[in-house]
């Protein structure tokens, strides 16, 4: 783990060692204070060398001023190399999150991902960062002030020396509660999001039926558990601050008492009495810094660990000798298909056979929950069967390769998902390379060309989050539109229409119509009067084909679908 850690560090490792070089100087020039101080006091004020007090005085401002450039420096281009690291992991994990299998998305929720992504991320950048810098600097910084303590007194240093474990153990226990605090207070902070989050999202429902007080109260609930949080976490910052800062105090009467007896017995002059209280704080500080480096290296560490598990979720896996095929004519066969979700006991589909033929229509239709939607999803790989083959053009899936096998399957669903951005954006997300002539085209064929041409904007117009702006009928219209540009050889319809009222259906359904022409088409349907024209209809009950024919044909035979379309449209 720490040598991938460490990898992501060599695309910047000349910056990062000016990074260190400069802290490490930074370190030293800390120390020049109290040796120029003993100099001053023991030789330079008691031997009247004036000039050299001047000179020592100068020398010390210009390392002041040196100092002020290396912080700038280190506190910068630090911060740039620990962003740049951020990016470079967040374009990992999201690149791989690419290649996850849609069961890593069933089982995961979307906040969890965005937290690895966002908050487990900045806490390994501020390692990434302050880490090497706290760890070096501050053991330079120990080792260098002890030695220095040291040669000042031998005595006073050991007793600073022996008080350093009740510091460590004091700010050990109140920096834990303290971290535990504000780990509270981050929970509450997300229970706020999520409660904005969703009134927000839900405004509309909130208006309808007025419940803005309800709406109030749920939020006030998460507010106050935010300030209950928020007092715990600043009680246990303050209670750190001050109980640290009083240990330090602490260290300096006892330097004082135990410096003027010493002082008193002749055991140490004047010059290194004073120097030496100056320079306590030069080695109880990195002390503080490596407690710090300590929980900043657990939550780091934490964090990557959350990193990597998500990079060693197993990425989708074509078979080695999966081909493209640039040429798929739609053909589809399902051959003794056996498929169960991770989620669920029974399987979703048990020993399914069927055969659509090049350029021909097939509804699926039967009740919620018998596998339909499962079928659709099985025809572009999204998952991989258990048993028996899914075939396209007479191949099993598994031996073409994902991109060539999606580019020639379009998909039409219920639940449109549009993204954030311009009409011209989500449309040309069927071809990015498509020409705007090509664009216009498919729109016009998805008939919602016109409605486009009344916005100020036209194809620029923004739609907002998830098509809000946009109506049901002409978010489909433009879903429709991009698969118009996309022009595969497949088309899915998985409830298309189901959502919309019966004028926009017609208008939806004219534009499918024109979609379907010259494709093999799967159509997911609750309405029948939608797919009474299909070539074949098959009756999904269960996971299995329990009636197939025309529509005719089933009505015949006064099975499952007739009872199905007798329901909807009751005969008198």
């Amino acid at each position: 783990m720490i040598k991938r850690f460490i990898g992501y560090y060599k695309p910047y490792k000349k910056l990062f060692y000016l990074d260190m070089l400069a802290s490490i100087m930074i370190s030293g020039i800390g120390l020049v204070y109290p040796i120029i101080t003993r100099l001053m006091l023991n030789d330079y004020i008691k031997n009247s060398k004036y000039r050299l007090i001047v000179i020592s005085g100068i020398i010390v401002l210009i390392l002041y001023a040196v100092r002020m450039l290396l912080r700038y420096f280190v506190q910068y281009y630090g911060h740039i190399i620990g962003t740049r690291m951020q990016a470079d992991m967040r374009r990992d994990l999201f690149k791989h999150l690419e290649t996850l299998p849609y069961t890593y998305f069933d089982n995961t929720e979307t906040g969890t991902i965005l937290s690895r992504m966002t908050n487990d991320l900045f806490d390994v950048v501020e390692l990434a960062h302050h880490g090497p810098e706290n760890l070096i600097v501050s053991s330079l910084t120990l080792i260098g002030s002890f030695i220095y303590l040291l040669s000042i007194n031998v005595y006073l240093t050991l007793i600073i020396f022996a008080c350093v474990p009740i510091l460590i153990v004091v700010s050990s226990y109140y920096r834990k509660r303290m971290h535990a605090a504000f780990k509270e207070r981050r929970k509450t902070t997300a229970g706020i999001n999520a409660a904005v989050e969703s009134s927000i999202t839900g405004i509309r429902v909130t208006k309808a039926y007025t419940n803005d007080k309800t709406e109030l109260q749920k939020f006030e609930k998460n507010n106050k558990l935010f300030v209950e949080a928020s007092v715990m976490s600043y009680k246990a910052m303050g209670q750190y601050h001050s109980i640290s800062s009083f240990i330090t105090d602490v260290f300096n009467v006892i330097i004082l008492i135990a410096g003027g007896l010493f002082l008193y017995a002749e055991k140490i002059n004047f010059g290194d009495y004073s120097t030496f209280i100056v320079s306590v704080n030069v080695f109880i500080n990195p002390v503080t810094q490596l407690i710090g480096f300590m929980e900043q290296y657990q939550n780091g560490v934490t964090g990557f660990q959350r990193f990597l598990e998500v990079l060693a979720e197993e990425p989708e896996k074509e078979n080695e000798n999966a081909k493209d095929l640039k040429d798929i004519k739609g053909k589809i066969e399902f051959k003794n298909v056996t498929f169960g979700y991770e989620t669920k006991q029974d399987n979703a589909l048990n020993h399914i056979s069927f055969t659509v033929d090049v350029g021909k229509k097939v509804a699926l239709v039967g009740h919620s929950g018998g596998g339909k939607t499962t079928i659709c999803h099985l025809i572009p790989n999204f998952y991989k069967v258990e048993n028996g083959e899914v075939l396209v053009d007479d191949i099993n899936i598994n031996d073409i390769t994902f991109t060539s096998l999606r580019k020639s399957i379009g998909i039409v669903q219920q639940d449109v998902f549009l993204f954030c951005g311009s009409i011209r954006d989500n449309i040309m997300y069927g071809n990015p390379n498509a020409t705007e002539e090509e664009m216009i085209i498919a729109a016009k064929r998805a008939n919602i060309h016109e409605y486009v041409m009344t916005l100020p904007e036209g194809y620029d117009s923004q739609i907002g989050e998830r098509g809000i702006k946009l109506s049901g009928g002409q978010k489909q219209r433009l879903s429709i539109a991009r698969v118009f540009l996309k022009n595969p050889a497949i088309l899915i319809l998985d409830e298309a229409t189901s959502a919309l009222d019966n004028t926009t259906e017609i208008l939806i359904q004219d534009a499918l119509d024109e979609l379907c022409k010259g494709r093999t088409t799967i159509v997911v349907a609750h309405r029948l009067s939608t797919v009474k024209n299909a070539d074949e209809i098959a009756v999904i009950d269960k996971g299995q084909v329990v009636e197939k024919g025309t529509h005719d044909q089933l009505l015949k035979q006064n099975g499952a679908y007739a009872t199905l379309y007798n329901q909807q449209f009751k005969l008198r």
